[in-house]
């Protein structure tokens, strides 16, 4: 789920772009808005909110891919 580029820039979540809202001021991470990845995750994979939240916490959120790994950040923005 998590694209690898170089070992020293920053990594994204496969297929989960128009998430993202930034990048970390430091690092350069990328930032990504869990409310919108769920609203990708039940529209293009037809998921419920309820699979979208479990799908999300257990293999993009819990991920941890190294120092470059993204942020996940509660926005608010419901879109």
């Amino acid at each position: 789920m998590i694209s690898p580029i170089q070992e020293d820039e920053p990594l994204k979540a496969d297929g989960l772009d128009e998430a993202i809202i930034g990048q970390e001021y430091h690092d350069g991470r990328y930032v990504y808005s869990i409310e919108r990845i769920l609203e990708i995750l039940m529209l293009r994979d037809d998921m419920t909110m309820e699979d979208a939240m479990e799908f999300f916490s257990f293999n993009i959120g819990g991920a941890y891919v190294g120092e470059m790994t993204p942020l996940y950040i509660w926005t608010g923005d419901t879109q």
